[in-house]
């Protein structure tokens, strides 16, 4: 006989998990199935472990700069090995910690691949091949994405990596060559550059970070390029060829001219492919469109029982908005079978913050400029430079701005973007400022503590109004 449970989540990463807490924290029956690890691809190979590299470059690129800080810093070298030993070190406590979260809430966990077999059905197959059915009131589909690959750029794991391989490099590239700046590619960039590598970014669109502010992607790209990056935009990656030493990669540019450069290894960062194959949708009719399920603000695909969450979704691809997604969800099935007590938040796309974890770090929320423009907001623009704050010169952290965009009838906060140093960690308080519905008066009227770098958040409103204080 099926075990039968309210809710069972097909994937643990930071949308399931999420949603089986918050479900069993309702009182309901949960159960949670995963086919690899607890975490999913964010918590173990996605996320956490990668910012984990990237804090040991960010400490090496300031032990190479330590006489900027009166400081002497004498034969410093780089243990790959032991940097990617931490990084999973990190992914491992975290994915004890979802374990022990499953067992804190009582949601049964079942490992294996799991299968949509018919309404409130879900067949659990083990590596060892046994099938066990479950059975359902509601079935949460949260199974993720996958990186895509390219035709003539197959990750071979050796010459040819995806972010999986980048994580957990079997040596040390000399000269590396990223396929795509969205945040994975720029992130695994500024990472190996920093740890010493000769590192070149393609991209097919006309400037890097193509979805930030215009004036982000132009601050980055100097940046980069300071750093030894060498950035090739509107170009696009013809042909590799793999050697035993080296890759050969053909690169046509904007002009037409198609160059051949030999790298030491490739990393593929060219976007995701939902992983929606063989989950056993297309029989219960649920809407697809290029693989990714089609929801509601609230995960509902409009199949009855039938919920989805996170990269399985449209985007934006981000962990916290699966997470965002995995509670509406949960507790829209709580409010179906009874509960009076829960009231749903639905997911509001404009309000979701998006991170990149390079050297500078971006952050941003909301409509860019040209975006707000695009929709037909007349708009008052801020812009405060890192270079005015007391905190961001003690720092030694003085290149960057915050950017701010509003409404210039409403005082509506449509979008703000940061480029420099922590801005990963002050997005936040713009976010809440667009969830409360703010606008420019209040942000005026609060008090930013000095000295701190969220001073110009403030400088940055006070600009858009021809108030700012320190420029």
């Amino acid at each position: 006989m099926a075990d039968s449970y309210d809710v069972i989540v097909l994937g643990s990463g930071p949308g399931g998990y999420v949603a089986a807490i918050r479900a069993a924290q309702l009182g309901l029956k949960t159960a949670i199935v995963e086919r690899e690890l607890l975490g999913g691809i964010c918590l173990n190979w996605g996320c956490i472990p990668t910012k984990a590299l990237l804090r040991s470059a960010e400490i090496l690129h300031y032990m190479h700069n330590a006489k900027d800080y009166g400081l002497a810093a004498k034969e410093i070298e780089a243990d790959l090995d032991a940097v990617v030993k931490r990084s999973r070190g990190v992914a491992s406590q975290l994915n004890k910690g979802v374990t022990h979260l499953m067992k804190k809430n009582k949601i049964a966990v079942h490992m294996g691949t799991g299968k949509v077999a018919g309404k409130g059905k879900l067949c659990v197959t083990d590596k060892d091949g046994k099938t066990q059915e479950l059975s359902a009131k509601h079935i949460i589909v949260a199974t993720g994405a996958r990186a895509r690959e390219l035709p003539f750029a197959k990750a071979d794991g050796k010459r040819i990596w995806t972010y999986r391989h980048a994580m957990t490099p079997s040596e040390m590239p000399t000269k590396l060559l990223v396929m795509g700046s969205g945040a994975i590619g720029i992130e695994f960039a500024s990472f190996y550059n920093d740890m010493g590598a000769d590192v070149t970014v393609v991209e097919m669109l006309d400037r890097i970070v193509p979805v930030e502010d215009e004036e982000v992607s132009a601050f980055l790209q100097k940046a980069l390029t300071k750093q030894g990056m060498k950035i090739v935009t509107g170009a696009g990656v013809e042909a590799l060829d793999v050697g035993a030493k080296g890759v050969k990669a053909k690169i046509k540019s904007a002009d037409g001219k198609v160059t051949e450069t030999e790298f030491s290894h490739v990393i593929s960062a060219v976007g995701i492919v939902p992983n929606t194959e063989d989950v056993g949708l297309e029989s219960l009719g649920v809407k697809m469109e290029r693989g990714f399920i089609q929801i509601d603000d609230f995960g509902r695909t409009g199949v009855d029982g039938v919920w989805a969450i996170g990269d399985c979704t449209p985007g934006p691809w981000l962990a916290h908005k699966a997470s965002h997604e995995g509670v509406a969800a949960a507790e829209s099935i709580a409010k179906e079978l009874g509960n009076k007590d829960v009231h749903p938040h639905g997911l509001d796309r404009n309000n979701i913050p998006g991170c990149t974890y390079c050297h500078p770090q971006i952050a941003s929320v909301g409509l860019t400029e040209a975006k707000a423009k695009e929709a037909g907001h007349e708009v008052k623009v801020g812009n405060f430079p890192f270079i005015g704050n007391g905190k961001a010169i003690a720092l030694g952290e003085a290149e960057g701005f915050i950017k701010t965009v509003f409404d210039a009838k409403t005082g509506e906060l449509l979008g703000a973007h940061m480029i420099g140093a922590e801005v990963t960690e002050l997005i936040q308080g713009y976010v809440v400022g667009k969830t409360l519905e703010t606008t420019e008066a209040e942000l005026m009227n609060t008090v930013f503590p000095h000295p701190t770098l969220s001073e110009m958040m403030h400088e940055s409103v006070l600009s858009a109004y021809g108030k700012a204080l320190h420029i």
